[in-house]
């Protein structure tokens, strides 16, 4: 069976940027299962994926507008100090959980000084060239369960199943009520917050 929309498709993957640095990879025994055609996945890598059946190896370069895109200025802010409450000591590359209208954003620490911190809600990665190397392990037709909800996993969120709708949630999987998840599962009253 080759690659299709509508397969659920098993993969290990390695992932270096154009210095050959390691970024990520699969871990042995945990390949990377996502199901295609659904944008689970950059849609760069998806599209390359397409036709490959098991046993098959890709080489791919992403552009960064098939990737995450590129930084975008109006996520880069600066805020007080104390939005970020119960956190002791902040350094640059500490990534943080916001509570914004539009819902939770992932945010990272780029600056710190005295009164201010400068975080980034763009992507880490964002603006970067990826480079995958990627082995096709299993490709499998999806169940009508996993073309319903549109991935391979029971539920999303921020627990990796418990939230609804992108909304954080504690250990046990309790929503927090669209707040954003403290080190201690305890809301933040829309404040910055760990993850």
């Amino acid at each position: 069976m080759q690659i299709a929309d509508g397969t659920v498709v098993a993969m290990d993957y390695a992932l270096k940027d154009d210095d050959g640095t390691l970024l990520d990879q699969s871990q042995p025994g945990q390949p990377l299962t996502y199901l295609h055609g659904h944008k689970n996945i950059i849609p760069g890598l998806e599209a390359s994926l397409a036709g490959k059946a098991v046993g098959e190896t890709v080489e791919v370069r992403v552009a960064p507008e098939d990737g995450y895109g590129e930084p975008n200025p109006s996520l880069e802010q600066v805020v007080p100090r104390d939005r970020f409450q119960g956190v002791e000591s902040l350094a640059e590359g500490m990534q943080f959980q916001a509570s914004t209208e539009q819902g939770p954003v992932s945010v990272r620490v780029v600056k710190v000084d005295d009164d201010d911190v400068t975080v980034d809600g763009n992507h880490p990665l964002a603006g970067k060239h990826l480079n995958f190397n990627v082995t096709v392990l299993e490709v499998r037709a999806a169940t009508e369960e996993e073309i319903a909800r549109g991935h391979t996993q029971e539920g999303g969120g921020c627990c990796g199943g418990g939230g609804e709708g992108g909304e954080c949630c504690s250990e046990d999987n309790e929503r927090a009520e669209g707040e954003c998840c403290s080190e201690n599962n305890e809301g933040a009253e829309g404040e910055c917050c760990s993850n």
